[in-house]
């Protein structure tokens, strides 16, 4: 909480530390229309008529429990059961705060390291980090941690990895003087290896691909892996958590770290945010790792006890032996992903993976079918581009008159696929929804 002034005498003289002699001057970049007390507010509403304003303006968002949507580009609806809203409502998890007294924060620190154990599996690596803020920021940190294994600056990313992630990269990288290299995609949609390896040198920290990546398609985290390895570089695998549950562990294909956006697990579209970034690398990198790491232990007695092992935070050590500046671990987001990956299972999340896989390809092969329209890329998983014979804004808004949410229009960040659309499907989307969009699309001309 910040000092008040309990005198006139406090207040003088901290008008006079910032450079001003009156209340007045302090306030005068305020128009004078705007300054209280004359300012132009509706009369007070009592407590019913408030909530019912709120509810008035709530109803008027699009409620997609009662619109088909086909838009994904890195943020997913999919099914959330129930138990994970139940859990997530608890007093000790719902007002937790920062687990700097381990003995007296065991439930925070055992649902953490679940976490991070489920994330090991998933990602078939040997630690991950208490979470991050969004994929984007998972992205940025990856390239940073590279960076300091490598002793190089040079960064090496994929063209077809998120726009937003790659804007991020950049931003968290300006002020350092580290150059970043972009790489295009070939006919498929995929990564360009031959670019890439143009790309790649002895200065180059790392190869960033996303997998899938945001075309939807599906890289060959070997092969980008082995052309990485070859110049000295490490690979940086940009993961769907969600396809995890059908495809080899980026671990399992030569990723040396694996980050991801981790919404999709359990945590629902909200705007935008809160999300959940994760970042998971061999032990051989675990000293690099931004954030902090919960590890089990035993105490003076032989209980199983949990522990921050490692607080590589500046809130925790120096500043200067910090590896980040990361101030939130997302932790309650955290707990929805661990909560969800808990109750699905494995064969839960591989059901969940296919119903994606299948619905994906035949709302493709469906609109396809269609005259005007084509599938450039193949070799997907739930999202897929399709060209249109009319501009993709045109075709959102005639399918929003259905009530229908359309897809990403590629041109605002891929000029070359300027008639572009990304659609997306997940389980939550049934056959009746992908055909009432076909039977919409199938209708313009």
């Amino acid at each position: 909480m910040g000092y008040v002034p309990h005198t006139e005498a406090d207040r003088q003289r901290m008008l006079e530390a910032i450079g001003v002699d009156s209340i007045d001057r302090l306030f005068e970049v305020v128009p004078e229309e705007s300054r209280y007390p004359s300012l132009d507010l509706p009369p007070g509403l009592s407590e019913m008529e408030v909530v019912r304003l709120l509810r008035g303006l709530a109803e008027e968002n699009a409620d997609l429990d009662h619109h088909p949507c086909f838009l994904g580009a890195g943020a997913y609806r999919h099914f959330i059961p129930a138990v994970v809203d139940h859990v997530l409502r608890r007093g000790e998890f719902y007002t937790a705060y920062t687990p700097y007294q381990p003995e007296a924060s065991q439930g925070t620190l055992t649902a953490i390291y679940e976490y991070q154990s489920m994330i090991c599996e998933l990602t078939g690596m040997d630690v991950t980090n208490a979470s991050l803020y969004d994929g984007a920021s998972a992205v940025a940190e990856a390239a940073l941690m590279a960076a300091r294994i490598t002793r190089r600056e040079e960064l090496v990313v994929a063209r077809n990895v998120h726009p937003a992630y790659r804007q991020v990269l950049r931003t968290y990288t300006q002020g350092l003087g580290m150059p970043i290299r972009e790489v295009g995609y070939d006919r498929q949609g995929r990564v360009d290896l031959a670019s890439a390896e143009e790309g790649l040198s002895s200065d180059s920290a790392c190869l960033i691909v996303q997998h899938p990546n945001f075309f939807g398609c599906l890289e060959d985290l070997s092969s980008a892996s082995e052309l990485a390895h070859r110049f000295g570089a490490l690979l940086v695998a940009c993961v769907d958590p969600i396809a995890l549950g059908l495809f080899h562990p980026p671990g399992e294909e030569g990723a040396d770290l694996v980050v991801g956006e981790g919404q999709a697990l359990g945590n629902p579209l909200s705007f935008g945010g809160p999300y959940l970034g994760f970042l998971a690398c061999g032990q051989e990198y675990m000293r690099q790792l931004p954030g902090r790491l919960v590890g089990m232990t035993t105490d003076s007695q032989g209980r199983r006890g949990f522990v921050l092992t490692l607080q590589t935070r500046e809130q925790h050590i120096r500043r200067e032996k910090a590896t980040s500046n990361i101030c939130s671990n997302e932790a309650l987001v955290a707990l929805a992903a661990t909560v969800y990956l808990a109750a699905m299972g494995k064969q839960g999340l591989r059901q969940v993976a296919e119903l994606c896989f299948h619905k994906a390809h035949y709302a493709a092969r469906q609109i396809e079918s269609l005259p005007g329209f084509a599938l450039p890329f193949g070799q997907f998983f739930k999202e897929f581009v399709m060209k249109t014979p009319l501009s993709p804004g045109e075709v959102n808004a005639r399918l929003w008159e259905r009530g229908i949410v359309g897809g990403y229009d590629l041109g605002r960040d891929y000029p070359e696929l300027a008639h572009g659309l990304l659609f997306c499907v997940t389980e939550m989307n049934p056959k009746e929804e992908i055909d009432a969009l076909v039977g919409a699309l199938g209708e313009m001309r």
